[in-house]
């Protein structure tokens, strides 16, 4: 049966939608009419005759005709909300409504100011929240549940009942549970903090079901994993309020006016308040025209660039030598014949008062002596320790070179910074130029001002983090604030702010998802690479490492494997809160490998976007309208709500709702087999479906039942449970009432942030560490640039280093590098169906490219074009962009497939790169600087090492088959690009295995 839908009741519904959407119809058509009822000449005529109003503030007459105008602004009620979307800038809205409807949203200017001296923070918003009505009310809306009746893409759907869809998703669930491939089950949702009680709804069910949660931050290549090699911590930032303080800012990558909307009042005010302003961008962007000055390196220089500019800060003396001596490894012995940190253990008659000295690292003072490095991780417990401390009693040797007596004999060793010196030394002024194309004078000019200023600040954004050696760019920038000493000050430090990718309440929104505190999470990157396929036609010494780390249990791979050798496929996969299948890089191999593996894809969502279209089964969600939940962000250190502005359109249902009424039907399905609990091979704890609903809604913390059965309930579970929101030192906390009423103000900070928040002071990264002396949680307890790790050394990685790209293209043949930024337009995907945000653009997906590389392919502005490689094409409209740097054919990302003719979209050009480098564990025996975690420690998915062609296009869509560049040989080449060079068919998978060097065809 495929409607058990009551017809009374389902017209009743169709009647409401229809009035949901007619409504703003209806009152564009009274406003036709007129207030005063009369025809639209008669109006027109009493409005031509208007009196002149001397006084419109003291004595304004009332004219009956204005109510056209008055109307236009009338509601019933309002609602605070916000936009569940990863944009960082977790903005406060005021809904209006009418009549039942959403009528308009305005930004909620009640920030409360907690320094006067600083810009006011409010109002907080942009052109795309201001239009988030749209998809209120929007056709697409998925106003009931979908079943796929044709293939997965095609778009062929019959509507189902709620009991229908969820009976048929548990009856996969309880299979998969009962055949023990429970770690089979997926869940893929990204960034808790823009909602996390919607984030928490299916992760919660995915952990009681002991599946697998699924990591994002570092798929996204959001992560930069420089910082947790250097500094041992995720990411860190301060406050965008913060920037007022600095002197000197560097926007190195970050687009600030594009895709910081709502905070970048604070990088122009602070020009206005003279500070200097830096832009680092390839092209001359939306931020770099607002820019003292710009620097344009070439495309993926950006280490050879920040490199260049350390060797000038060290060579003229520029540098922070107590900052250096105390905070970073730069004191630290290196073993000249290993490579190695030399150890505390291997010195005999070194005096050490820790358990571990195997882990404790060496120092010379500056009398010749040997010294223990103060909070190293052999004296401490675990990474982080508060008790321990990096505070010095001596004065260590910076240029440290000696020969030490140790249980091998003697050995050669020489100080970190000695190796940082001689590997600088490589970066002339006349290297770094030919390698960036930025003048000799300009790159030391820069940083000679950065390390004069007293507060100087670097804005680190996405563009440096979607290379392969994204690691080493952080490395190297992250070396200049280090250098400066510029942290753990106001106005000081690296801000990198790409995503919502840190949750201030952590402790109340991880309990309430991960309830049983046995998380399988597994890094997305790896997952997809090894179940698309990609891993098996990489190249051999690539597979190998990823094989080793596995193995070794650096990174988890589920479905893990099993006794005799085999490791099942994934079967079942939910999607809610993201766009999977869209933004997948290697999504030809996702589209033709992974996703064929699935049994059932289940996507919950609001709107049509191309992972629903994809999908087996589409649930229909509330929109951020229509629920109740929490927004934060590292951008601002206030927390504000959604609350429900409207019930849900049709039939959809909040993500708690639907999540808690999955389980509710799994522990039903379950009772009818009589299914019993199931032993998880991992931890230690058994699967009972038979309790799952009632494990759902109990709180886990007090034990009460039923207790989390709305998403209000959680919401208030989370503020709680979380130090920033209820100290455990004090009785003041924040409500959920508190925060309707107005955005509040966290009131401290849990053990997750490095600093503390202070009364009428920005939030300010690094202050445990930098003043309170405490240990960076590292392997040396210290900010660490040289990584002694076996794989490193091999690398040639040790310290931060330039190194090419390893693009598999070459550029003889693909001339163009491909980049695919983000756009003002949209956040992501979201938006990039609505039409006030295509009427404001070009309407379609769109390559920038510059003049000159147009002239040469003969293409003029708004021309169809191709842009091509070795594994696809796409067809889009070009615009000519002089500001764009030559070379380079700029495509901003996240337009869904359907908006291209050949249902393909931007990442079907993007391979799927994986660096070994982010695969490793360090220490190896025990991990406690780099283990996996989701979203902490992981291989990146990354984008942007791809070149490409752009060629006019004449009649419209062509398959690649037909001929990818094809000009005037295409049809004659089309055979032998559809087929291997044996005749046999060659799909975009063989495509990918001949360019990462596998496959032996």
């Amino acid at each position: 049966m495929t409607d058990t839908t009551d017809a009374t009741d389902e017209q009743t519904r169709d009647d409401v939608a229809a009035a949901r959407r007619d409504f703003l119809k209806g009152v564009g058509a009274a406003a036709a009419v007129g207030a005063t009822g009369l025809g639209s000449a008669q109006d027109l005529t009493e409005m031509n005759a208007l009196e002149v109003v001397d006084d419109p503030i003291g004595d304004y007459p009332y004219r009956d005709w204005e109510d056209l105008y008055r109307e236009e602004w009338d509601w019933d009620d309002t609602a605070r909300s916000t936009h569940s979307v990863n944009c960082t800038g977790s903005c406060s809205w005021q809904v209006y409504t009418r009549n039942g409807q959403v009528w308009r949203e305005e930004q909620a200017g009640d920030y409360p100011r907690f320094d006067e001296s600083l810009p006011d923070p409010n109002p907080r918003g942009c052109q795309k929240g201001a239009c988030f009505t749209d998809y209120v009310n929007a056709d697409h809306r998925v106003t009931h549940p979908l079943r796929r009746t044709g293939e997965r893409g095609e778009g062929k759907w019959e509507r189902i009942s709620w009991d229908e869809a969820l009976t048929e998703i548990a009856d996969e669930v309880v299979d998969a549970v009962e055949d023990e491939e429970y770690d089979a089950i997926s869940g893929f949702t990204p960034i808790p903090a823009m909602s996390p009680v919607s984030f928490a709804s299916g992760s919660r069910l995915i952990n009681l079901l002991g599946g697998v949660s699924h990591s994002f931050y570092d798929w996204y290549s959001d992560l930069p994993p420089g910082q947790p090699i250097t500094w041992g911590t995720q990411t860190e930032n301060a406050e965008s309020a913060d920037w007022y303080n600095a002197d000197y800012i560097i926007a190195w990558g970050s687009n600030i006016n594009v895709t910081r909307i709502p905070d970048a009042k604070y990088f122009l005010e602070a020009g206005y308040d003279g500070a200097k302003r830096v832009g680092i961008f390839t092209d001359y962007s939306q931020t770099a025209i607002h820019c003292d000055e710009w620097i344009g390196p070439e495309p993926g220089t950006d280490t050879a660039l920040a490199l260049g500019m350390a060797r000038t800060i060290v060579d003229e003396g520029l540098y922070d030598e107590d900052h250096l001596k105390e905070q970073t490894d730069m004191p630290l012995l290196v073993r000249e014949d290993t490579g190695k940190f030399l150890r505390a253990s291997e010195v005999a008659g070194l005096s050490v008062d820790a358990d571990r000295p195997e882990k404790v690292f060496v120092m010379q003072d500056a009398d010749g002596g040997l010294r223990a490095a103060p909070g190293s991780l052999g004296e401490r417990d675990g990474q982080h320790d508060a008790s321990a401390s990096i505070a010095l009693d001596f004065d260590p040797d910076l240029a440290a070179e000696r020969t030490v007596d140790t249980d091998d004999g003697s050995v050669e060793t020489r100080s970190v910074w000695l190796n940082l010196r001689d590997e600088l030394s490589a970066y002339t002024p006349e290297r770094v130029h030919e390698l960036t194309g930025v003048g000799e004078f300009t790159h030391r000019k820069i940083a000679r001002e950065f390390a004069d200023a007293d507060r100087a600040k670097i804005i680190h954004g996405k563009g440096v983090n979607d290379w392969y050696h994204n690691d080493l760019g952080n490395r190297a920038i992250q070396l200049l604030v280090t250098l400066t000493g510029n942290l753990g000050r106001q106005g000081t430090g690296l801000d990198h702010y790409v995503g919502q990718e840190k949750i201030w309440t952590y402790e109340g929104w991880q309990t309430l998802s991960f309830p049983t505190g046995s998380v399988r999470g597994v890094p997305t990157t790896l997952w997809t690479y090894y179940h698309a396929g990609i891993m098996e036609n990489t190249d051999p010494e690539t597979a190998d490492r990823i094989r080793e780390s596995v193995e070794k249990g650096w990174m988890p791979l589920y479905p893990s494997e099993r006794d005799d050798g085999s490791r099942p496929d994934p079967r079942v996969m939910f999607v809610w809160r993201g766009n999977y299948f869209n933004q997948a890089k290697g999504n030809v191999a996702v589209e033709e490998e992974l996703w064929p593996k699935l049994d059932l894809v289940v996507d919950v969502n609001f709107r049509m976007d191309s992972t629903a279209l994809n999908s087996d089964i589409v649930l229909p969600t509330a929109s951020h309208y229509e629920k109740h939940d929490l927004s934060e962000t590292d951008m601002h250190t206030y927390v504000h709500p959604f609350t429900p502005a409207v019930e849900p359109l049709g039939e959809a249902k909040t993500d708690w709702e639907i999540f808690r009424a999955l389980a509710e039907k799994i522990q039903e399905v379950a009772e009818e087999r009589d299914a019993g609990p199931v032993d998880d091979r991992k931890f230690d704890r058994q699967i009972d479906l038979q309790s799952v609903h009632d494990d759902y809604v109990r709180d886990w913390e007090t034990g009460e039942a039923d207790a989390l059965a709305e998403d209000r309930a959680a919401a208030e579970f989370i503020l709680e449970n979380s130090e920033e929101t209820n100290p455990s030192d004090t009785t003041e906390r924040i409500e959920f009432d508190d925060i309707d009423e107005q955005p509040r103000r966290l009131l401290a900070t849990g053990d997750h942030w490095t600093s503390d928040i202070e009364d009428g002071e920005a939030y300010t990264p690094w202050k445990d560490y930098v003043q309170d002396k405490e240990p960076w949680p590292t392997f040396t307890g210290r900010q660490q640039y040289y990584i002694d790790h076996d794989w490193f050394l091999e690398l040639g990685e040790e310290l931060p280093t330039h190194k090419e790209s390893p693009v598999l293209q070459e550029k003889s043949e693909y001339p163009l590098s491909y980049n695919t930024p983000h756009s003002r337009w949209s956040i992501h995907s979201t938006w990039r169906d609505d039409t006030k945000m295509l009427r404001l653009q070009r309407g379609e997906p769109t390559v920038y490219l510059n003049p000159d590389d147009a002239e040469e392919r003969g293409i003029e502005d708004g021309d169809t074009v191709r842009v091509y490689n070795d594994l696809d094409s796409v067809e889009v409209q070009a615009k000519i962009y002089p500001s764009g740097e030559p070379g380079t054919a700029r495509h901003f990302f996240s337009w869904e497939r359907f908006q291209y003719p050949d249902r393909n979209n931007f990442n079907s050009l993007v391979p799927m790169y994986m660096k070994p480098t982010q695969l490793v564990r360090y220490p190896e025996d025990s991990g406690e600087h780099l283990h996996f975690f989701p979203n902490y420690w992981g291989p990146t998915g990354v984008n942007s090492d791809v070149r490409v062609e752009v060629e006019a296009v004449e009649d419209g869509a062509e398959s690649l088959a037909g001929g990818v560049g094809g000009g005037e040989g295409s049809d004659g080449d089309a055979d032998e690009t559809a087929n291997g060079a044996d005749g046999s068919a060659s799909g975009p998978l063989d495509r990918v295995t001949d360019l990462l060097g596998g496959g032996d065809r």
